[in-house]
């Protein structure tokens, strides 16, 4: 059986395991209350991708894809979660945070009633990018509440994604590419200050 499965495949694989590794790390640095999640931000990313994976499943859409697509918003489904469970894992929203949850949910909207698949890509990568602001706003001010790790293997699994890619277009690639850019974003902010100590 696994002699069938391709190269792709195996990368799917690998990338969706380094992604759960990520995501545990990060569920129990919650757990112990050394990391305060933004629960804007994770609640937005469970929420878009479990519709995602739904709307995938409705429309017949390859099972590889499928597994990915779930994991990417379950995963966040659990850090969302346990932040309830530590008092010492509770960040304060601002206005701001819900601002950018209100942005981030009509988007979500609009990519659920438009009819034009690549728009509908476009907007969701934009709604998860709203979702996305308060984490960066809040790793850029308070990096000691970030687990730093937990993006950067995200990154890593994301870069093991690409070489999957088989069409560079809107549709396969456009929240691909968004991911990078929002990892990367969240990873500078979180590790700013120690890049910029060791270039001096």
């Amino acid at each position: 059986m696994l002699s069938g499965i391709s190269f792709v495949h195996w990368l799917v694989i690998l990338s969706s395991l380094i992604s759960v590794g990520g995501s545990a790390t990060y569920i129990r640095d919650t757990w112990r209350g050394g990391t305060k999640p933004n629960r804007v931000s994770w609640s937005m990313w469970a929420l878009a991708l479990l519709i995602g994976t739904g709307a995938a499943l409705y429309a017949g859409a390859d099972a590889w894809t499928t597994v990915r697509i779930f994991l990417s918003g379950f995963l966040p489904l659990i850090v969302f979660s346990v932040s309830f469970i530590n008092p010492k894992s509770y960040w304060k929203l601002t206005s701001f945070d819900l601002l950018c949850g209100a942005c981030s949910i009509l988007a979500l909207v609009v990519w659920l009633v438009i009819d034009s698949p690549r728009i509908a890509i476009l907007l969701a990568a934009v709604g998860d990018g709203f979702a996305c602001l308060p984490t960066i706003l809040k790793a850029w001010k308070f990096p000691e509440t970030e687990t730093g790790l937990t993006f950067i293997l995200s990154l890593v699994a994301t870069v093991l994604v690409l070489p999957s890619i088989q069409t560079w277009n809107i549709e396969n690639s456009a929240f691909q590419i968004y991911l990078l850019i929002a990892n990367t974003a969240i990873i500078f902010s979180i590790y700013r200050k120690r890049l910029l100590r060791v270039s001096v």
